[in-house]
């Protein structure tokens, strides 16, 4: 080995050293766990929509809502995808940023097109556009059974509401839609119960709230 290649070698070490300590391993460059905020920020906007859907609230207050998946079910659950894609986590990712994504188009919806359009065709349209994130929320359940069980009873809970709102809407079935507002409270709970665990069973440093192992 040539002499410059010994003074690189040396350079590089010393480096280790003074950044690291000898003999111990690198400083861990990730982030802290994204996952308790985007389940939050999904169940808390899920839950009051659902209280409307299930009829436990006028539907003239729904407005309050548009704000609210803006911000918290929209971008910060967006944020929240983004954070998963630094931490390798595709499944995390892959759901958060999607789900960001619905609150943000169903606010664009309400503030800028859903009074354009004839009530028949948005009500079909919105029924469509149900089933086909109850799809793509069943092989999200399917993902989620590597996860553990907490999660795979948010997905399986989330898709049976996507399709209950959007066979209700398709139908003109007032009835199904209620039913999937209430199946919808279910799921707000379960994704908190599912953040909860994460945020203090890391504190506490011990299982509190049980999460279920992957299936």
């Amino acid at each position: 080995m040539s002499e410059r290649n010994l003074q690189e070698d040396d350079v590089r070490r010393i480096i280790k050293e003074e950044t690291q300590g000898a003999g111990e391993a690198p400083p861990d460059p990730g982030i802290g766990d994204p996952a308790p905020l985007g389940l939050a920020a999904f169940a808390l906007t899920t839950f009051v929509l659902s209280l409307f859907n299930a009829g436990l609230l006028s539907e003239a207050g729904e407005p309050v809502v548009f704000s609210l998946g803006l911000f918290y079910g929209g971008l910060a659950q967006f944020a929240a995808g983004m954070w998963e894609f630094k931490n390798k986590n595709t499944f995390g990712a892959t759901a958060f940023t999607s789900y960001g994504a619905f609150w943000l188009a169903f606010w664009g919806l309400e503030q800028f097109y859903a009074s354009d359009i004839p009530p028949t065709a948005l009500e079909v349209g919105l029924g469509w556009i149900l089933i086909a994130w109850g799809i793509f929320t069943a092989y999200m359940w399917v993902g989620s059974f590597k996860v553990n069980t907490a999660v795979m009873v948010v997905f399986l809970l989330l898709a049976t509401t996507f399709f209950l709102l959007g066979f209700g809407d398709l139908l003109g079935a007032s009835g199904i839609g209620v039913i999937g507002g209430y199946v919808g409270l279910a799921t707000a709970i379960a994704a908190w119960y599912a953040s909860a665990a994460v945020v203090i069973n890391t504190n506490f440093g011990r299982t509190v709230l049980p999460v279920g192992a992957p299936s």
